[in-house]
């Protein structure tokens, strides 16, 4: 490779690092990650049938999962 090509690679790579080190800095700065109540106070809301209804939706979607599954037949 040329001293060029490598010189380009590396500029890109710490640019990307510096927008993902400002990303982190700014989510840090203005609380995004102290969100830590959310998941704890959520289900205080959900009464038990929606609850149940969640629940049935993804047995319903891992029974649909298992039968595609088991009718794909691979090439041979």
């Amino acid at each position: 490779m040329s001293n060029g090509v490598i010189a380009t690679m590396l500029f890109i790579s710490i640019t990307l690092g510096a927008f993902a080190l400002f990303g982190l800095i700014w989510g840090i700065k203005n609380k995004q990650f102290e969100d830590y109540r959310k998941f704890l106070d959520g289900n205080k809301f959900d009464d038990e049938d929606a609850l149940n209804d969640a629940y049935e939706l993804e047995k319903r979607k891992k029974e649909a999962l298992k039968k595609q599954k088991k009718s794909y037949m691979p090439p041979d």
